[in-house]
């Protein structure tokens, strides 16, 4: 296949490396910035760019961008996808994108896919861009209702071609709900966290566990931002709990109520303990 990447930032560059090593594809790219072409060019990171002249013979184009991006680029070309060609994004979020994109792509005559890897590093950028940043990870897929079977199983076949380790289909509804919890949430926990007057002073006081919260505190604002708003209903369902269950380690500790204290930590490993049980039978599965 032709495939072309818009995007080549660590996702984006991470799936050309991938794609270019490890597959037989022709792999082109393209990225707003002319500093990202160069080094791309010169990386090799691509067969070559990607043009406006090119987009008509791509045979699957990956959108490696922002959310509202994703959506401005497939509309404004949409008339000059190849009929039957896959497009996918690689978004946080889902349902902003695949609502409107699955219309415009059911008018021209292609296949609209949302898709979300679940890898990545705390730094952005074509430098951090790695082929073997997918080992193992898992590639989520939104197809649009009805999808059938065949197709499914070529989108799995490609991405598990690829490195990843499994392949998980499900609504974008419930993807968001999800991702709320297992990736929204511990960034602005974390943000939180290094607000603390202390993040100054803490040199030689920290360890495992600090790095461990404080990882992925270091952002990009803007695409978080973004990212948030898009998902602000799923996002404050678990902001809101979790700020629940932290009153109440807050009141039992303000109230010396060691055994409310004891009994909230020991929930908290028993169920820490049976996640990793869960997730241990899954993968031997």
């Amino acid at each position: 296949m032709k495939i072309g990447i818009i995007g080549l930032g660590l996702i984006g560059g991470s799936l050309a490396k991938t794609l270019k090593k490890r597959t037989d594809h022709t792999v082109l790219g393209m990225d707003m910035s002319q500093k990202v072409m160069q080094k791309a060019k010169l990386l090799e990171v691509t067969h070559g760019p990607l043009t406006e002249e090119s987009i008509p013979e791509c045979d699957m184009l990956i959108i490696a961008t922002w959310p509202e991006g994703a959506v401005e680029y497939v509309r404004g070309h949409a008339a000059v996808i190849k009929k039957g060609a896959t497009v996918l994004d690689v978004c946080g979020v889902k349902r902003a994108i695949c609502e409107p994109l699955w219309d415009i792509a059911r008018e021209n005559d292609f296949l609209f896919v949302g898709g979300h890897p679940m890898a990545g590093v705390e730094h952005s950028g074509l430098e951090y861009a790695t082929d073997t940043m997918f080992d193992r990870a898992s590639m989520i897929l939104t197809p649009p209702r009805g999808s059938d079977i065949q197709t499914l199983a070529r989108l799995k076949k490609f991405f598990l071609d690829m490195g990843f380790g499994q392949v998980v289909i499900t609504t974008p509804e419930e993807h968001d709900q999800v991702i709320a919890y297992t990736s929204q949430l511990p960034h602005v926990v974390a943000s939180a966290y290094v607000r603390s007057p202390l993040m100054l002073g803490h040199h030689g006081f920290s360890a495992g566990s600090f790095r461990d919260m404080s990882r992925v505190a270091s952002v990009d604002e803007n695409l978080w931002t973004q990212l948030f708003q898009q998902n602000r209903e799923p996002l404050l369902e678990e902001l809101n709990g979790l700020i629940d269950r932290l009153t109440e380690y807050r009141d039992a500790l303000r109230d010396g109520q060691e055994d409310t204290l004891r009994g909230l930590l020991r929930e908290g490993r028993e169920r820490k303990t049976q996640t990793e049980q869960r997730g241990k039978k899954h993968e031997d599965h």
